[in-house]
């Protein structure tokens, strides 16, 4: 029958509307795997929220901690919550049910809502990433609270323009028949395919290739300063020190300090880039075949594929609070507070005690010092 106007949507679409039992290449996991995956995903539901949310109320509590760096891992973690309580449930509740019970309309606004809050997330780190290679290579500290404030509300802008095709039906999102969430699927249309490529490329190439090229540059430049530093520290002769002699020292003691923070505040974001890589590259690869593949996406594993990647993609959200408590002792210092006095362990030591105790936990805290 030939398409009109009225049915051309369907037309064009035609698995758009189908049903989920109608559908028999859909080949759904077993039902232990299933519901396995799904409590996995509620409780990285639960890991991630409370993570990324004690990150958040670090930053708003306390001014001494809105420097720039911050306010992007602020960003970040706030796009990961959203991500993790607009999207996950809904993809959990189906892998169990095997049924999409959300309605057509919900299937465009989760697929929506999920690539912009990944493309938030993929933005904001490639700016922390550039911000690092500018002030460790370059030597350039330009980013400033201000400045990063509006470069997050760029980013926001910039990710919903992205992604809003999808909202309005201009590429091709199939209600979940061959995957426990609405995923981009086979399409010959030479107008969607272009946009999943941008996406994609957007997504996931061009921040990864940009990452890469800075990461390179950063630990090139870490290992000449190591080596420049530890051939100062050799030429000196403790014995016939002169005042100026004392003072190159002390430069050199201070050089050493702050090569040793960058190279550890450096180590932090590249774990997270390669996180990043592990959890996306999969999902960037999985949703170009998905497009451009018919052999692929009609495939009787593509159910059990489709499930398995995008457990993978989120569990980006709960990798970046896990590296932030591994990493950075500010991060579990805040945890054991906001914790309730009930669920702590230890009794809380007053902080003039502390003091007393330790006396470097008093420091001079900068701008470039106090990442979360």
């Amino acid at each position: 029958m030939a398409c009109n106007s009225t049915y051309a949507d369907a037309c064009k679409y035609p698995l758009l509307n189908a049903s989920n039992a109608s559908d028999p290449g859909a080949t759904p996991l077993s039902a232990p795997l299933r519901i396995s995956l799904a409590v996995l995903m509620l409780l990285m539901i639960v890991v991630g929220c409370l993570g990324n949310t004690v990150v958040c109320i670090i930053v708003y509590q306390r001014p001494a901690m809105r420097s720039a760096i911050n306010l992007l891992l602020a960003s970040l973690a706030f796009s990961d919550i959203m991500l993790s309580l607009c999207c996950m449930p809904f993809t959990a509740i189906t892998l169990i049910t095997v049924r999409w019970n959300f309605g057509d309309h919900f299937c465009r606004l989760s697929a929506t809502l999920y690539w912009f809050f990944v493309l938030e997330g993929v933005t904001i780190l490639l700016i922390i990433s550039v911000d690092r290679f500018l002030i460790i290579v370059q030597r350039q500290d330009k980013l400033n609270p201000r400045r990063a404030k509006a470069i997050i509300g760029l980013s926001w802008a910039l990710s919903f323009c992205i992604s809003a095709p999808l909202l309005t039906g201009g590429t091709f999102v199939e209600v979940p028949a061959r995957a426990p969430q609405c995923v981009l699927g086979y399409t010959e249309f030479p107008a969607d395919r272009a946009y999943v490529a941008t996406l994609v490329v957007t997504m996931f190439l061009v921040p990864f290739g940009v990452m890469l090229y800075t990461y390179a540059c950063i630990l090139n430049t870490v290992r000449r300063n190591a080596v420049r530093v530890h051939n100062q520290s050799e030429s000196l002769d403790l014995r016939h020190l002169t005042r100026a002699g004392l003072r190159r020292l002390q430069r050199q003691q201070q050089l050493n300090v702050d090569l040793i923070f960058k190279t550890k505040a450096f180590t932090t974001i590249l774990i997270l880039f390669v996180g990043f890589s592990l959890c996306w590259l999969p999902h960037s690869i999985y949703s170009l075949l998905s497009v451009f593949s018919r052999r692929f996406y009609y495939s009787p594993s593509f159910y059990t594929t489709s499930a398995c990647i995008l457990w993978l993609s989120y569990l980006k959200s709960v990798f970046n609070p896990i590296v932030y408590c591994w990493r950075i002792k500010k991060f579990r210092e805040a945890c054991i507070e906001l914790l309730p006095q009930t669920f702590q362990i230890l009794p809380k030591v007053p902080e003039r005690i502390q003091r007393r105790i330790q006396p470097s936990t008093v420091y001079v805290c900068n701008e470039n010092q106090s990442a979360v």
